[in-house]
Protein backbone atom coordinates (compact mmCIF):
# COMPACT_ATOMS: atom_id res chain seq x y z
CA UNK A 1 0.00 0.00 0.00
CA UNK A 2 1.30 3.57 -1.16
CA UNK A 3 1.90 5.96 1.89
CA UNK A 4 3.13 9.55 0.80
CA UNK A 5 2.52 10.75 3.84
CA UNK A 6 5.43 9.32 4.91
CA UNK A 7 6.30 9.96 8.88
CA UNK A 8 9.89 10.01 10.52
CA UNK A 9 11.05 10.14 13.73
CA UNK A 10 12.28 13.54 14.98
CA UNK A 11 15.62 14.80 14.65
CA UNK A 12 15.25 17.87 15.23
CA UNK A 13 13.03 20.85 16.60
CA UNK A 14 10.16 20.27 13.94
CA UNK A 15 6.77 19.98 15.56
CA UNK A 16 6.37 16.44 16.73
CA UNK A 17 3.47 14.51 17.93
CA UNK A 18 3.56 12.87 21.15
CA UNK A 19 5.34 9.67 19.85
CA UNK A 20 8.12 11.82 18.53
CA UNK A 21 7.35 11.48 15.00
CA UNK A 22 7.05 14.55 12.44
CA UNK A 23 5.17 14.18 8.96
CA UNK A 24 7.17 15.13 6.01
CA UNK A 25 5.28 15.22 2.55
CA UNK A 26 8.90 14.17 1.05
CA UNK A 27 9.24 11.13 -1.16
CA UNK A 28 12.82 11.31 -0.17
CA UNK A 29 12.62 10.28 3.07
CA UNK A 30 11.75 6.42 3.66
CA UNK A 31 13.30 2.99 4.38
CA UNK A 32 15.34 1.34 2.32
CA UNK A 33 16.75 -2.13 2.55
CA UNK A 34 20.67 -2.06 1.44
CA UNK A 35 23.26 -4.52 1.58
CA UNK A 36 21.02 -6.93 3.67
CA UNK A 37 20.72 -3.79 6.22
CA UNK A 38 17.82 -1.48 6.94
CA UNK A 39 18.38 2.10 6.61
CA UNK A 40 15.97 4.42 8.24
CA UNK A 41 16.61 8.17 8.29
CA UNK A 42 16.73 11.61 6.65
CA UNK A 43 18.77 10.46 4.09
CA UNK A 44 18.10 11.22 0.13
CA UNK A 45 17.10 8.56 -2.19
CA UNK A 46 15.52 8.44 -4.91
CA UNK A 47 12.30 7.49 -3.62
CA UNK A 48 10.99 6.46 0.02
CA UNK A 49 10.76 3.21 -0.75
CA UNK A 50 11.21 -0.72 0.93
CA UNK A 51 13.65 -2.38 -0.95
CA UNK A 52 10.33 -4.38 -2.20
CA UNK A 53 8.88 -1.25 -4.16
CA UNK A 54 6.48 0.24 -1.61
CA UNK A 55 6.50 3.09 0.41
CA UNK A 56 5.56 2.66 3.70
CA UNK A 57 4.36 4.70 6.60
CA UNK A 58 6.88 3.95 9.56
CA UNK A 59 4.87 5.24 12.07
CA UNK A 60 3.00 2.08 11.33
CA UNK A 61 5.97 -0.06 11.65
CA UNK A 62 8.28 2.07 14.18
CA UNK A 63 7.65 -0.87 16.88
CA UNK A 64 8.93 -3.48 14.64
CA UNK A 65 12.16 -1.74 14.50
CA UNK A 66 12.54 -1.24 18.40
CA UNK A 67 11.74 -4.70 18.80
CA UNK A 68 15.64 -5.37 16.81
CA UNK A 69 18.19 -3.60 17.31
CA UNK A 70 18.41 -0.47 15.27
CA UNK A 71 20.83 1.36 16.16
CA UNK A 72 20.38 5.31 16.65
CA UNK A 73 21.89 6.00 13.02
CA UNK A 74 19.36 3.73 11.77
CA UNK A 75 20.91 0.89 10.58
CA UNK A 76 19.99 -2.87 11.88
CA UNK A 77 24.12 -4.33 11.99
CA UNK A 78 22.55 -8.01 13.37
CA UNK A 79 21.75 -10.02 9.94
CA UNK A 80 19.60 -11.77 11.28
CA UNK A 81 17.37 -9.11 12.63
CA UNK A 82 18.08 -7.79 9.00
CA UNK A 83 16.82 -10.84 7.96
CA UNK A 84 13.73 -11.11 9.65
CA UNK A 85 12.70 -7.07 9.10
CA UNK A 86 13.08 -7.67 5.41
CA UNK A 87 10.52 -11.04 5.60
CA UNK A 88 8.09 -9.05 7.83
CA UNK A 89 7.90 -5.98 5.45
CA UNK A 90 7.62 -8.63 2.56
CA UNK A 91 4.81 -10.27 4.56
CA UNK A 92 2.92 -7.30 5.10
CA UNK A 93 3.36 -5.16 2.14
CA UNK A 94 3.09 -7.62 -0.93
CA UNK A 95 -0.09 -9.41 -1.90
CA UNK A 96 0.72 -12.45 -3.97
CA UNK A 97 -0.74 -12.66 -7.31
CA UNK A 98 -1.92 -16.09 -7.27
CA UNK A 99 -2.71 -17.67 -3.45
CA UNK A 100 -2.69 -21.51 -3.65
CA UNK A 101 -5.82 -22.53 -1.90
CA UNK A 102 -6.09 -26.22 -0.63
CA UNK A 103 -9.55 -27.71 0.13
CA UNK A 104 -8.93 -29.81 3.37
CA UNK A 105 -12.08 -31.94 5.18
CA UNK A 106 -11.96 -30.61 8.89
CA UNK A 107 -7.93 -30.38 9.39
CA UNK A 108 -7.17 -27.17 7.37
CA UNK A 109 -5.52 -25.65 10.92
CA UNK A 110 -4.33 -28.54 11.85
CA UNK A 111 -2.48 -28.97 8.82
CA UNK A 112 -1.20 -25.30 7.66
CA UNK A 113 0.36 -25.45 11.54
CA UNK A 114 2.40 -28.45 10.52
CA UNK A 115 3.39 -27.12 7.42
CA UNK A 116 4.81 -24.08 8.95
CA UNK A 117 6.30 -25.65 11.57
CA UNK A 118 8.67 -27.22 8.57
CA UNK A 119 9.93 -24.85 6.61
CA UNK A 120 11.79 -21.20 7.46
CA UNK A 121 10.58 -17.78 7.13
CA UNK A 122 6.60 -18.96 7.82
CA UNK A 123 3.60 -18.44 10.30
CA UNK A 124 0.16 -18.93 10.47
CA UNK A 125 -1.53 -15.19 9.56
CA UNK A 126 -5.42 -15.72 10.31
CA UNK A 127 -7.95 -17.93 11.15
CA UNK A 128 -11.67 -17.29 9.71
CA UNK A 129 -14.57 -18.98 11.65
CA UNK A 130 -17.64 -20.21 9.76
CA UNK A 131 -21.24 -18.22 11.01
CA UNK A 132 -24.24 -19.07 10.95
CA UNK A 133 -26.01 -20.43 8.04
CA UNK A 134 -22.47 -21.53 6.83
CA UNK A 135 -21.20 -25.07 5.44
CA UNK A 136 -20.03 -26.15 9.05
CA UNK A 137 -21.42 -25.31 12.57
CA UNK A 138 -21.21 -21.91 13.40
CA UNK A 139 -17.31 -21.62 15.42
CA UNK A 140 -15.71 -24.05 13.04
CA UNK A 141 -12.88 -23.19 11.85
CA UNK A 142 -13.50 -21.99 7.54
CA UNK A 143 -10.58 -20.76 6.43
CA UNK A 144 -6.39 -20.75 7.43
CA UNK A 145 -4.22 -17.78 5.64
CA UNK A 146 -0.86 -19.00 6.22
CA UNK A 147 3.13 -18.37 5.07
CA UNK A 148 5.47 -21.20 3.68
CA UNK A 149 9.33 -19.65 2.71
CA UNK A 150 7.90 -16.34 2.13
CA UNK A 151 5.04 -18.14 0.45
CA UNK A 152 1.06 -17.06 0.93
CA UNK A 153 -1.62 -20.03 1.17
CA UNK A 154 -5.01 -20.33 2.23
CA UNK A 155 -6.24 -23.47 3.55
CA UNK A 156 -10.39 -24.23 3.40
CA UNK A 157 -12.00 -26.52 5.73
CA UNK A 158 -15.12 -27.89 2.79
CA UNK A 159 -15.81 -31.25 4.06
CA UNK A 160 -14.68 -34.43 2.50
CA UNK A 161 -16.40 -33.75 -0.94
CA UNK A 162 -12.88 -33.29 -2.75
CA UNK A 163 -9.78 -34.72 -2.11
CA UNK A 164 -5.91 -33.94 -3.07
CA UNK A 165 -4.50 -36.04 -6.38
CA UNK A 166 -1.19 -36.46 -6.87
CA UNK A 167 -1.66 -34.55 -10.27
CA UNK A 168 -0.95 -31.37 -8.21
CA UNK A 169 1.96 -31.22 -6.19
CA UNK A 170 4.72 -28.51 -4.42
CA UNK A 171 8.21 -28.80 -5.54
CA UNK A 172 10.81 -28.22 -2.81
CA UNK A 173 13.82 -27.08 -4.16
CA UNK A 174 16.48 -28.04 -2.08
CA UNK A 175 20.77 -26.82 -2.29
CA UNK A 176 22.20 -29.81 -0.50
CA UNK A 177 21.74 -33.58 0.43
CA UNK A 178 20.43 -32.25 4.07
CA UNK A 179 18.07 -30.48 2.67
CA UNK A 180 16.31 -33.06 0.93
CA UNK A 181 16.56 -35.64 4.09
CA UNK A 182 15.42 -33.16 5.97
CA UNK A 183 12.29 -32.17 4.07
CA UNK A 184 11.93 -35.66 2.94
CA UNK A 185 11.76 -37.28 6.36
CA UNK A 186 9.21 -34.29 7.99
CA UNK A 187 6.95 -34.45 5.31
CA UNK A 188 6.38 -38.28 5.11
CA UNK A 189 5.82 -38.98 8.41
CA UNK A 190 2.57 -40.61 8.80
CA UNK A 191 1.96 -40.13 4.63
CA UNK A 192 3.04 -42.14 1.81
CA UNK A 193 6.72 -42.33 0.02
CA UNK A 194 6.22 -42.56 -3.55
CA UNK A 195 8.98 -42.43 -6.08
CA UNK A 196 11.60 -39.99 -8.02
CA UNK A 197 11.20 -38.05 -4.89
CA UNK A 198 7.88 -37.42 -5.11
CA UNK A 199 5.80 -38.38 -1.81
CA UNK A 200 2.04 -37.99 -0.33
CA UNK A 201 1.80 -35.95 3.30
CA UNK A 202 -0.63 -37.38 6.06
CA UNK A 203 -3.10 -34.80 4.97
CA UNK A 204 -2.70 -36.52 1.35
CA UNK A 205 -0.71 -33.31 -0.32
CA UNK A 206 1.67 -34.32 -2.83
CA UNK A 207 5.16 -32.32 -2.42
CA UNK A 208 8.47 -33.09 -4.38
CA UNK A 209 11.39 -32.71 -2.88
CA UNK A 210 13.99 -31.79 -5.58
CA UNK A 211 17.88 -30.76 -5.73
CA UNK A 212 18.65 -27.91 -7.75
CA UNK A 213 21.49 -30.12 -9.64
CA UNK A 214 18.57 -32.45 -11.32
CA UNK A 215 16.71 -29.95 -13.28
CA UNK A 216 20.16 -28.98 -14.46
CA UNK A 217 21.57 -32.75 -14.94
CA UNK A 218 18.70 -33.58 -16.82
CA UNK A 219 18.98 -30.53 -19.43
CA UNK A 220 22.39 -31.54 -20.32
CA UNK A 221 23.23 -30.94 -23.85
CA UNK A 222 24.84 -34.09 -23.47
CA UNK A 223 21.50 -36.72 -24.26
CA UNK A 224 23.33 -39.63 -22.90
CA UNK A 225 24.26 -37.76 -19.67
CA UNK A 226 20.92 -36.55 -19.53
CA UNK A 227 19.74 -39.89 -20.28
CA UNK A 228 21.81 -42.06 -17.43
CA UNK A 229 20.65 -39.07 -14.94
CA UNK A 230 16.80 -39.93 -15.60
CA UNK A 231 17.41 -43.64 -15.89
CA UNK A 232 19.22 -43.18 -12.39
CA UNK A 233 16.45 -40.75 -10.85
CA UNK A 234 13.46 -43.54 -11.66
CA UNK A 235 15.05 -46.22 -9.76
CA UNK A 236 14.98 -43.90 -6.40
CA UNK A 237 11.99 -43.25 -4.33
CA UNK A 238 13.93 -40.09 -1.94
CA UNK A 239 16.75 -38.60 -4.79
CA UNK A 240 20.43 -39.02 -4.02
CA UNK A 241 22.63 -35.95 -4.99
CA UNK A 242 25.51 -38.59 -5.34
CA UNK A 243 23.57 -40.99 -7.15
CA UNK A 244 22.94 -38.27 -9.77
CA UNK A 245 26.50 -37.36 -10.05
CA UNK A 246 27.60 -40.94 -10.17
CA UNK A 247 25.36 -41.67 -13.22
CA UNK A 248 26.15 -38.25 -14.99
CA UNK A 249 29.68 -39.35 -14.61
CA UNK A 250 29.20 -42.79 -15.63
CA UNK A 251 30.91 -44.06 -12.79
Amino acid sequence: MIDNNIMMPCNSSDSCDSQGFCSKNEASQGVVLIAGRWLIGTRSWSSGVVGFGHQISIRSYWHLFQEHSVSSQGLVEDEHDARNLAFIFREEQVMQKITSFLWFDTQAEEAARFYVSVFKNSKVTGVVPYGEGGHMPKGTVMTVRFILAGQEFVALNGGPEFTFTPAISFVVNCDTQEEVDEFWEKLSEGGHMVQCGWLTDKYGLSWQIVPKILPELLADPDEAKAQRVMTAMLAMIKIDIDGLRQAAKNV
